[in-house]
């Protein structure tokens, strides 16, 4: 497989743009779009865990292309024994949140969106080996989760009083 850290990382990315694109008269369909880019990135950190190699201390599925030259910044992901767990565990998390969130009835098309947003954030913050590529995703991780836990958990627990 080339680039799975790539993969992974951004797959969740390209259904958020699907979700934000989907007509308004389908709304109730961004759940399963969602699903749907989920299950890939699951599917990937698995195969990434199976196919880490135990043995070793180096970082593994290593990517590395300059992207700033002028400030040395270079688009470089890998993993080592830990962060291959995070991103197993995270991709089976933003999975199984993703059916958990099938209650959510309002701004549907929102919530998908920014969820799909932090599951990409989450993942490019265990796979960032440049300090900048890592800022980046944590910032990019930051926002979705303001607005998650600012609308959708306040709304959710404003209906059980």
């Amino acid at each position: 497989m080339t680039h799975p850290l790539t993969l992974i990382t951004f797959i969740p990315l390209i259904g958020m743009v699907l979700i934000l694109i989907c007509p308004a008269a389908l709304q109730s369909g961004c759940k399963w779009i969602a699903a749907a880019a989920t299950i890939p990135q699951l599917v990937i950190a698995g195969w990434l865990y199976a196919n880490f190699n135990t043995n070793t201390t180096a970082m593994q599925f290593v990517e590395r292309y300059p992207w700033i030259r002028a400030y040395h910044v270079f688009y470089f992901m890998g993993v080592d024994g830990i962060s291959i767990s995070m991103v197993l565990l995270t991709a089976i998390i933003c999975f199984i949140a993703v059916f958990a969130s099938f209650s959510i009835d309002r701004g549907e098309k929102g919530y998908y969106a920014l969820l799909m947003l932090l599951d990409t954030g989450m993942i490019g913050v265990f796979v960032a080996l440049d300090f900048f590529l890592f800022y980046i995703f944590w910032e990019v991780m930051l926002l979705p989760m303001y607005f998650l836990i600012g609308i959708w958990a306040v709304r959710v627990v404003s209906m059980r009083q």
